[in-house]
């Protein structure tokens, strides 16, 4: 296997540094060679890992969170050079969707064992994204979460986010269509698109997503009761939203959602965005997963 890498060493308050120095470390235990590449600002993941594909690539390793795997990817997308994913990030919630390991020496393991697959890859307004788009209650999320993240790591920053969330979110008028039908409007806390089912260093949003379907798993959530919030906020992490009697939930190839000054989760970032236009890309992506 021709290994690359491309690391993001800023990920994850810095970790993705160190874990890129341990996987180097691991890879020459096991006498597999493997080039280093290291972005110095935003974007820049998407160009070394096309870099990496000219070079000869078999596998192009990403290190850091679900910016960099997403970057990695659109530098690979619809060649035959894989993906292989090492949490390193924050949240990491791509790697939760393919089966992998919590642990960056662990998940190496995982790819170097595990065949590359086809994966399917979303598009939201032209552009890509792996795991989930959305917007409402998970927005406000990780606005509470960026701020917590320069004091804890992994899931707590976005427990906080959620708690903060809980007693200040309303309910916003949610447009949306699926596959061109007329369009629905809801006054909704969260419409979640997935395909991963996992947000927020694991909140199973939409559980029931598969990212080699090659359909998206749309979720609404409406309006919920406050006396209603604490249990619902349970039962979400207990990964029941579906079973809502305020959910909608529906799979489906294309789907389209506004609301008023909205504001887009991709992946983790924040887009301003009057409306979302997105599509199921099947099988856009080469990814060591489970099968």
């Amino acid at each position: 296997m021709t290994l690359y890498a491309v690391c993001n060493p800023t990920a994850g308050n810095g970790r993705a540094g160190r874990v890129a120095r341990e996987i180097e470390n691991r890879l020459r235990e096991k006498n597999i060679s493997c080039a280093f590449l290291y972005t110095e600002k935003p974007g820049q993941g998407a160009s070394l890992a096309a870099k990496a594909r000219e070079m000869g690539a078999e596998t192009v390793l990403s290190i850091g969170g679900d910016g960099t795997a997403l970057e990695v990817a659109q530098g690979l997308a619809g060649s035959q050079t894989a993906l292989g994913v090492i949490p390193a990030g924050t949240g990491n919630d791509f790697a939760k969707a393919l089966g992998s390991p919590r642990k960056p020496l662990d998940a190496l393991e995982f790819i170097l064992t595990h065949p590359a697959l086809p994966t399917d890859a979303g598009e939201v307004n032209g552009r890509m994204f792996l795991n989930e788009i959305g917007t409402g209650f998970d927005v406000s999320v990780l606005d509470y979460a960026a701020k917590a993240k320069k004091y804890c790591r992994g899931l707590l920053p976005y427990l906080y986010g959620v708690v903060r969330t809980l007693f200040r979110f309303r309910a916003v008028p949610i447009t949306y269509s699926v596959e061109g039908a007329a369009p629905v409007t809801v006054e909704a806390f969260v419409a979640a698109v997935g395909n991963g089912g996992v947000i927020g260093g694991g909140i199973p949003i939409a559980p029931k997503a598969r990212p080699d379907d090659g359909l998206l798993d749309v979720v609404i959530v409406g309006k919920i009761p406050p006396r209603l919030l604490a249990p619902r906020l349970l039962g979400l992490m207990r990964g029941k939203v579906l079973s809502f009697p305020e959910t909608r939930y529906v799979r489906a190839a294309t789907v389209s959602f506004s609301a008023p000054g909205m504001r887009l989760n991709v992946d983790g970032e924040i887009w301003n965005e009057a409306g979302a236009q997105a599509r199921v890309l099947p099988g856009r992506l080469l990814v060591h997963r489970a099968g």
